[in-house]
């Protein structure tokens, strides 16, 4: 009984006197106003300054540098304008919560990364479907028949068209009776 009546006692403690969590993204702060974020600025561009000064004015060697100065300058600004958040490190941090308010920061890129991973998964099926009618099929998985593999990488770009053509046609899948399943 006492040992229910401490575990009760440090429950309702716990409950009360924990510090609440921040509703905060785990401490991060705007890169617009992140010191590490201003000072890794300040650093990439004196690194740059200094090769500058090793190249006569004008050369394209110093054009090629001034541009790199220009380029790194409008990165970290494009990053403070578009709200990101910085660590203490003064990178910016990508925040997939689910909150809308970042949902820039995820989306695109996300999307655009399942486009090229179905892309690449769908190329390599159809070229495994391509060379199954081989004599050799074994030897063109090791040793690939690149005309083919471009055929089928150049066709793969509609793939998302393809493949709901193909499931809703069964085309895709194959019927539970194929599915060898384990006689426990």
């Amino acid at each position: 009984m006492t040992k229910v009546l401490a575990f009760v006692l440090a429950l309702v403690l716990w409950c009360v006197w924990a510090p609440s969590a921040r509703a905060d993204v785990a401490g991060l702060t705007p890169c617009r106003e992140s010191a590490a974020f201003q000072q890794r600025l300040q650093n990439e561009v004196a690194t740059q300054e200094a090769r500058l000064a090793l190249y006569a004015a004008g050369s394209p060697q110093a054009q090629a540098i001034e541009r790199r100065i220009a380029q790194t300058k409008a990165r970290f600004e494009r990053y403070a304008s578009q709200g990101l958040l910085c660590g203490e490190d003064g990178l910016p941090h990508l925040i997939t919560d689910g909150r809308w308010s970042h949902a820039a920061e995820f989306t695109l890129p996300g999307l655009l990364f399942l486009y090229i991973a179905g892309w690449i998964g769908w190329v390599g099926r159809a070229y495994l479907i391509a060379i199954r009618s081989d004599k050799e099929p074994t030897e063109k998985e090791v040793i690939l028949d690149v005309p083919l593999a471009i055929r089928c990488m150049l066709s793969g770009f509609s793939w998302p068209v393809m493949a709901f053509r193909e499931l809703t046609t069964g085309q895709l899948t194959v019927p539970d009776s194929e599915i060898p399943v384990s006689p426990r």
